[in-house]
C-alpha cells in the first residue's frame, strides 16, 4: 500500500500532444504531455529513415591507423625515425 501525501497525483488518462493535436493517453504523473516526436512521427518507426553511409568513416580510421592499405602505418613511421 502506497504511504499516503508523499507520492504525485497520478493521471490514467493524461494526454500527450504533438504538434498541438492529442496523439495518444498514457498514464502520468502530469495531465499533459507535450513531445516533439513520438512513434508515430518518427523516421524509424514511420519507414523512412535514412540509411547514413558510414562506410568512409571506418576506412578512414583503419587507414589513419595502419590497418589498411595506402594509409599511415604509426608503427613503421616510429621505426624509421
Amino acid at each position: 500500500m502506497a504511504k499516503p501525501d508523499i507520492h504525485p497525483q497520478w493521471y490514467p488518462e493524461a494526454k500527450v500532444y504533438c504538434n498541438g493535436e492529442v496523439v495518444m493517453t498514457v498514464g502520468s504523473t502530469k495531465p499533459e504531455l507535450h513531445v516533439d516526436v513520438w512513434s508515430g512521427n518518427h523516421p524509424f518507426f514511420t519507414g523512412t529513415q535514412k540509411i547514413i553511409d558510414t562506410e568512409g568513416r571506418v576506412e578512414r580510421f583503419l587507414r589513419k591507423y595502419g590497418m589498411m592499405e595506402g594509409g599511415e602505418d604509426t608503427t613503421q613511421t616510429k621505426k624509421k625515425r
